[in-house]
C-alpha cells in the first residue's frame, strides 16, 4: 500500500476535512518519529495517515472505533503491523499497543489534537507562532482541550522514552512542516 492508495482510501472513507486535517497531522509526527527511531518512514507515515479512517462510520460508538479501522485496513492489503498498531490506538479497547510503531501512534494521536488547540486560541491562529513551551502550559490546563488526554501523551515517557518537552517538541515540529496542509 502505497502513501498515495492510503490517501485515497481515507478520502473514501472521511468527508470531515477537519478529520482529514487530523490524520495529516498525525502522519507528518509518525514520520518525523519513525525518523528519530530509525525505522520505516513510509509505513509509520501510512499508520499516521488511515489511523481513523473508520472514525466517521463509528463516531457514534466508541467501542467499534478502530476496530472497525483495523478491519477495513486488513481488507485493504495493509501492512500487519499497521493494522494493529490502528487497533491498539482506541484506548476504549484496553489492548496495550506492543510494536513501537503502535506506541507512537498512541501517544501522539491526542497530541496532535492538544497543539491544534493551543494554535487555535493564538491571536494569529498560525502552528508558526505556537512554541513547545506553550503547548507544555497547555497540557498543564487541565480544562484545556479536555479532549486531549494527557495520561497517554505522557506514555511517550515510558512507550518511547523521550522526555514529555522532546515528544512534544518533536510533533510540534512535524506539524509545523506541513502548516499549509493543515490550515494553520
Amino acid at each position: 500500500m502505497t502513501r498515495d492508495q492510503a490517501l485515497n482510501s481515507l478520502k473514501e472513507n472521511l468527508k470531515n476535512n477537519n478529520l482529514i486535517k487530523h490524520c495529516l497531522a498525525v502522519e507528518a509526527a509518525m514520520n518525523d518519529l519513525a525518523q528519530k527511531f530509525n525505522k520505516d518512514i513510509e509505513k509509520w507515515g501510512i499508520c499516521g495517515l488511515a489511523h481513523d479512517i473508520d472514525y466517521e462510520k463509528t463516531v457514534d460508538n466508541e467501542k467499534l472505533h478502530s476496530k472497525q479501522g483495523a478491519d477495513m485496513l486488513k481488507e485493504l492489503g495493509f501492512d500487519k503491523e499497521i493494522y494493529e498498531a490502528v487497533l491498539t490506538h482506541n484506548e476504549a479497547h484496553g489492548i496495550e499497543p506492543e510494536s513501537l510503531m503502535a506506541k507512537a501512534l498512541f501517544c501522539v494521536d491526542p497530541l496532535t489534537g492538544l497543539i491544534v488547540a493551543a494554535t487555535l486560541v493564538l491571536p494569529s491562529r498560525k502552528i508558526n507562532d505556537l512554541s513547545a513551551e506553550s503547548v507544555l502550559k497547555r497540557f498543564k490546563e487541565k480544562a484545556f482541550a479536555k479532549g486531549a488526554n494527557r495520561e497517554i501523551i505522557q506514555k511517550c515517557e515510558e512507550y518511547l522514552n523521550l522526555s514529555l518537552e522532546e515528544f512534544i517538541n518533536t510533533t510540534l515540529s512535524s506539524m509545523k512542516k506541513i502548516s499549509n496542509e493543515l490550515s494553520l
